[in-house]
């Protein structure tokens, strides 16, 4: 053995990494801020000049405001030079195929957000004690799934990643800085200082509001990581492509391999754009399985006392629940959550108290009905599905009330926001289905009055306008 053999660089846990060109932005954006609250004005005036990134070809020719601070209008210009494209290894054809999917998809999206990508999603108690501490879920359920909802259709919808018209990149490269403006917070300083540092002891919150909320948490990195590491966005990037994937295969609606792949493929770029290491990207179903289940064992390693994911899980489902009218149906949004992410997940997130006997059949039988007649039926109508009727009419509901609301329209360039209630209204009826499903479909969404509250939201805003 050569004792003169260099030794091979130490590379930290992707535990303890996290985005250094978004870090260096938002460390310069905000450099001589002293306290929250000139913490929170400083990153005010960084998300005015952020709502003008309105689509992806705007990035090109942005310039940054006159009154943008100097240090600030340098760092956003360095971040756009060296983040905005996407990587040489993107398919557009394969992404395009993902759009179709996606579109394809429709109301079913929503329900399996809702009921497996989002429920996964706060399994990692790292990942929870981060939007514990924000309100983020419990107080404001709405506010995360149209924060999340803002992100996927931009990106998802045709040209979202590819067409200068689009909105993907631009949208993607907000959600960056806000994952690097919440480690600076909670750090209150760079990653790199926090690392070996001691831990960021709590605090009295100096006012209201989120900046100052996760300014004051407090944080112990060598017990917990970097908040928002790249583990942790690893495997939220897993819980939008894997697991929506893994919940269509259990509803008996799987797509085919190359589908499977193409769909990867697309949230990959995705991943890319918001800063996630290739290394920590699966190209296929196996790989993914593999990571997914590799990282939730490292996080249930972890023991949070107390622990937030109950509280979180709770109030996903309550918000769902709230939009089921007969009592005996109430708890099938936990049933469904409980099939879909399995036992462990449901014991992680409380879901797994005993819910009542005759729902607990009611959802068990028709789900064991329907599962048989579509397998039955397909083999004479191909793509006949009751699975993708009754998940796609729920979601409807789930949309109308989360992203459909006149009053609360999703915060999106107003021509992105059109592009969004097209898409919309092409997935109230489902091309595939036969008219006398599509009908009895119509009636469990509640189409009809969906639409009439739709009709009388517009006109008084007509109103308002006049």
């Amino acid at each position: 053995m050569h004792r003169d053999a260099p030794h091979p660089p130490f590379t930290p846990a992707p535990s303890m990494r996290a985005d250094p060109p978004a870090d260096l932005a938002v460390a310069a954006m905000l450099a001589g801020a002293d306290g929250p609250q000139q913490l929170a004005e400083r990153i005010a005036a960084v998300n005015r000049e952020l709502a003008r990134w309105d689509s992806n070809g705007a990035l090109a020719h942005w310039q940054p405001g006159p009154g943008l601070d100097p240090r600030a209008a340098a760092a956003l210009n360095d971040y756009l030079a060296a983040c905005r494209a996407l990587p040489g290894w993107a398919d557009p054809e394969r992404i395009a195929r993902a759009e179709g999917l996606f579109m394809d998809m429709s109301m079913l999206s929503c329900t399996l957000l809702f009921c497996a990508s989002l429920p996964e999603c706060y399994v990692l108690p790292d990942l929870s004690a981060v939007l514990h501490a924000a309100g983020q879920l419990e107080a404001h359920t709405d506010y995360r799934v149209r924060s999340t909802a803002a992100m996927i259709f931009p990106v998802m919808l045709a040209g979202g990643m590819t067409a200068s018209q689009g909105a993907g990149v631009a949208q993607a490269l907000k959600v960056r800085l806000i994952h690097a403006t919440i480690r600076h917070l909670i750090l209150r300083g760079s990653p790199d200082d926090s690392l070996g540092a001691g831990p960021v002891r709590p605090l009295l919150p100096a006012g209201g509001g989120i900046y100052h909320t996760l300014y004051a948490h407090g944080w112990n990195t060598a017990q917990s990581g970097l908040p928002c590491n790249q583990e942790e966005l690893a495997y939220t990037l897993l819980t939008f492509h894997y697991v929506f994937l893994r919940s269509l295969r259990k509803l008996g609606l799987g797509l085919a391999r190359r589908d499977e792949e193409d769909y990867l493929h697309a949230w990959n770029v995705l991943g890319h754009l918001l800063g996630i290491e290739r290394s920590l990207m699966p190209d296929t179903m196996a790989q993914a399985q593999q990571a997914f289940h590799d990282i939730q064992a490292r996080g249930r390693e972890l023991v949070r006392a107390p622990d937030p994911r109950p509280a979180l899980a709770a109030a996903l489902m309550g918000a769902m629940e709230g939009e089921i009218a007969l009592r005996l149906f109430k708890p099938f949004p936990t049933l469904l959550t409980r099939y879909l992410c399995g036992r462990d997940a449901s014991a992680d997130l409380g879901l797994n108290r005993r819910q009542p006997l005759s729902s607990r059949l009611v959802f068990a039988g028709g789900l064991a009905l329907v599962r048989a007649t579509d397998a039955v039926v397909r083999l004479a109508v191909p793509g006949f599905s009751i699975s993708r009727m009754l998940t796609r009419a729920f979601g409807y509901r789930l949309v109308t009330r989360f992203l459909m609301d006149q009053t609360r329209p999703l915060r999106l360039p107003d021509a992105l926001l059109g592009q969004v209630r097209d898409a919309l209204g092409q997935w109230r009826h489902d091309p595939r289905a036969p008219r006398w499903l599509g009908r009895l479909e119509a009636r469990l969404a509640g189409h009809g009055e969906a639409a009439a509250a739709s009709g009388s939201a517009d006109v008084d805003a007509d109103k308002r306008a006049a």
